[in-house]
């Protein structure tokens, strides 16, 4: 999938990114253009507790809901939305965000929280969760509710010299900004290190959530550590819930709240994975979607179309498009719509099937994108020795990507390089 297939002709620059937290920063630009500027977890933080108290500002309209800007480092949003709920003791129904940020990074984003205990949000504290910025509101934020997102970020490693280093980021962003480049779906839609999200979704849409269920629980990968590598293979071999329910890490909180499930329900796959939440639920069918939709740009790249639009796309803002496919996706015409027909055929897979019977909330109508991706403000910050590298040199960059576009998808196009 995407390996090697690049749409820019410049030369990489190799590298390495998120060696450290601090190299990969993610700031959310709300839809009024205001910036969800990161402050405190930039530079020499300390991780030792600190206590502080929010200011909340008096709620003279008696609106519903307060909006806050919500800082973390090395934590997904799931995570802290359910340390933030645990200590106000409410519900995680209550909290609203625009979208999934980064775990391994510093970002920083806009939440809202439905009428809170106003105490003990002001008393809010949590290493490596800082609220701030508070402002009442009557609209709750929803998905997609954002502008863009802005990224700054360190790539590390790098062995060539500064002018030649320079003078090939130039010739990178300057092609990136003339053509676009191809609006892959991130690394990361498919599930981390063992990328298996979109084959669970697969399964679901297939009308298989046993098998769905067990490949999330059970596929393995050499990168994870020893103790839940061998707890999913003994599960694999044995299908005893009742002895995964103690072999799986605690960390790992998602896989033993299906295992739980089982243990009650062997059967019952389907109420076992609603044990996840609603948000994460949803990603599987989504990667699958995603994962096709990368599949019909590289067809289209293989045809030696580039991002070029051809007789029978269909068009966004006067971009070819590709479908995210759904029980209503209709074709594009002549090649474009024999391609995305040509890749749901080799999935062995039909329209009908994202109409979910067994799971009806992972259903998808389907919908289109833009093939083409064009970063704004792409521009180099600096360049510099990389201090933990001897011998070696530091290039950070910046950039903003409108919402559900993913940096790394820019970031390949510029390092080239391939896991």
């Amino acid at each position: 999938m995407v390996e090697e297939i690049y749409s820019t002709k410049c030369q990489g620059i190799g590298g390495q990114i998120k060696r450290r937290y601090t190299d990969f920063v993610v700031e959310e630009i709300t839809p009024d253009e205001k910036v969800c500027e990161v402050k405190k977890f930039l530079g020499d933080y300390d991780w030792a507790y600190e206590e502080s108290t929010l200011d909340i500002p008096e709620n003279k309209k008696e609106l519903d809901f307060i909006h806050l800007d919500m800082e973390k480092i090395n934590k997904d949003v799931n995570y802290c939305i359910r340390i933030i709920t645990r200590f106000l003791q409410c519900s995680k129904k209550r909290v609203g965000y625009a979208g999934l940020k980064d775990k391994r990074g510093v970002t920083c984003q806009r939440i809202s929280i439905y009428q809170p205990d106003l105490e003990r949000l002001a008393r809010f504290n949590s290493r490596g969760i800082d609220l701030r910025n508070p402002k009442w509101s009557k609209d709750k934020i929803e998905i997609g509710s954002l502008s863009r997102n802005r990224f700054t970020i360190v790539i590390r490693d790098l062995e060539t010299e500064e002018k030649e280093l320079k003078t090939n980021l130039e010739k990178c962003f300057a092609e990136i900004e003339k053509t676009g480049i191809a609006n892959f779906f991130g690394e990361q839609r498919f599930g981390g290190i063992r990328k298996v999200t979109h084959l669970v979704g697969k399964e679901f849409i297939t009308g298989n959530p046993e098998k769905a269920v067990m490949l999330y629980l059970t596929a393995t990968c050499p990168k994870e550590d020893e103790d839940i590598r061998n707890a999913r293979l003994k599960l694999f071999e044995t299908r005893d819930f009742s002895e995964a329910s103690k072999a799986f890490p605690s960390k790992y909180r998602y896989e033993r709240a299906l295992i739980h499930h089982l243990c009650k329900y062997p059967s019952d796959f389907v109420g076992a994975f609603r044990q996840l939440p609603k948000a994460l639920c949803y990603l599987f069918s989504h990667a699958y979607q995603s994962y096709l939709f990368n599949e019909i740009i590289e067809e289209r790249i293989k045809k030696k179309w580039g991002l070029k639009k051809v007789k029978g796309d269909i068009l966004l803002n006067g971009e070819p498009t590709a479908p995210l496919l759904g029980f209503e996706s209709k074709f594009a015409k002549r090649e474009p719509g024999e391609i995305e027909a040509m890749v749901l055929e080799r999935e062995k897979i039909s329209l009908e099937n994202f109409r979910v019977k067994e799971f009806p909330e992972l259903s998808s109508k389907g919908a289109r994108k833009s093939i083409v991706l064009k970063p704004q403000k792409l521009e180099l910050l600096e360049i510099g020795d990389d201090e933990f590298s001897e011998g070696k040199k530091m290039a950070k960059i910046s950039f903003e990507l409108e919402k559900g576009s993913y940096a790394t998808t820019v970031l390949r196009e510029i390092m080239k390089v391939e896991e």
